[in-house]
């Protein structure tokens, strides 16, 4: 795919509309992470420093039923202004009026953020006449949100069909994404392992089948594991299971075996009857979960087999927790799978929230060669689709 990078258009007196993604969360009003802002900051500063101007759209949450002050911007406005050596204003609407003259009145150097782009309910339909609306605000677009390039919305994907190839480009968090997706997908050095995890197989269907093509071995956790281990005649008490998906899951050991891929499965578990602040987990002797119990976390001796399977990787991608690591007590697989390939020496990518989470808690974030802004993006390159919001900026 052939996008051009925002070092290859001009910033020059442009004003420049740029699809960032500001979904960050909130608590009680407030930003109780930032990180999403500051992931745009290398772009704005280039626009800013070439003598450009920014219209800066992105969505909050999921409002429902139109403006909602539960999902406006203000908080979101406030701290960029506080990041960035410019001055931002924010518009009380997302196109309109007001935002056509406060468009129009903007200098070289200054910040428009529009209000939440999904207060417009044309924004998730990819409604033409809010595309045009949108574009007709600036003289470049730039997409910077990889999070939501996945959505074919207007602020996405339409807007783009406004703008020459000469006129649309990615930011720089953009180019960082797919270029790290792209080397782990496209040119993987190897041992390449890939790590899946979470609560369903037909999650990550789509994820497994692509990727048995690539990889060396497939490494597989969470609850998800306990669907491949019901298929393969193990017992998984009240373990998480999708019994409709136990035929498929069977086919996809089958598929790996007959491509030479290493399938890894756990060989035993941490348990309890059920979920509970005080919780103390209890190991397994083997993959079997006894009646009554849940498998909560992978046990010890799969912590052991599964480091051993990243150690000397070249590349590794993981999607998915091990456990339900949010409690203490059922953290310890996630978080050794996360030492695990944090210091495997090779090239790492982490994409999906739970996972993305999962890696900042055991501290070994700043050891991963690239930790993805976007879940649901990087679960489709994964499956290796086209995401409408990189295709748009092509041509």
């Amino acid at each position: 795919m052939s996008i051009k990078s925002i070092d290859e258009i001009a910033l020059l007196g442009k004003k420049v509309f740029v699809r960032v993604d500001f979904n960050v969360p909130m608590k009680n009003g407030e930003i109780s992470d930032d990180t999403r802002i500051r992931a745009a900051l290398p772009t704005f500063d280039k626009i800013l420093s070439s003598g450009g101007a920014i219209i800066a759209a992105s969505h909050l949450g999921r409002p429902k039923n139109g403006p909602d002050p539960a999902f406006g911007l203000a908080p979101v406005a406030k701290r960029l202004g506080e990041l960035v050596k410019a001055k931002v204003i924010l518009s009380p609407e997302v196109v309109g009026e007001t935002t056509s003259k406060l468009a129009a009145a903007l200098k070289p150097g200054e910040i428009l953020l529009l209000e939440n782009v999904r207060f417009d309910a044309g924004e998730t339909k990819n409604n033409p006449d809010l595309s045009k609306a949108f574009a007709s605000l600036a003289d470049a677009y730039v997409n910077d949100a990889f999070g939501a390039c996945h959505r074919a919305h207007s602020s996405t994907a339409g807007i783009a069909e406004h703008f020459s190839s000469g006129e649309k480009a990615a930011g720089y968090l953009m180019l960082k994404e797919v270029n790290s997706f792209d080397r782990v997908l496209k040119n993987p050095a190897r041992p390449f392992v890939a790590i899946l995890g979470g609560a369903k197989v037909s999650d990550k269907i789509a994820v497994i089948e692509n990727l048995l093509s690539k990889v060396d071995k497939l490494i597989i956790g969470g609850a998800m594991a306990f669907t491949f281990l019901k298929a393969q005649g193990f017992s998984i008490g009240d373990s998480l299971v999708e019994d409709d998906k136990i035929d498929l899951a069977r086919s996809l050991v089958a598929t790996a075996k007959a491509r030479g891929v290493e399938l890894l499965l756990p060989i035993d578990h941490l348990i309890a009857a059920d979920l509970a602040d005080d919780l103390k987990p209890e190991a397994t002797k083997d993959a079997n979960v006894p009646a009554g119990m849940k498998g909560l976390d992978i046990g010890p001796a799969t912590v052991e087999l599964y480091k051993k399977a990243l150690a000397g990787a070249a590349t590794v991608v993981w999607n998915g927790p091990m456990g339900v690591f949010e409690n203490l007590a059922l953290s310890g697989g996630t978080f050794a799978v996360a030492e695990a390939v944090a210091s495997c020496g090779g090239y790492t990518v982490v994409g999906g929230g739970d996972s993305v989470s999962a890696v900042k808690k055991s501290g070994k974030a700043a050891s991963i060669s690239h930790v993805s802004t976007g879940g649901g993006a990087s679960l489709e390159l994964l499956e290796g689709k086209i995401l409408p919001g990189m295709a748009a900026l092509e041509g």
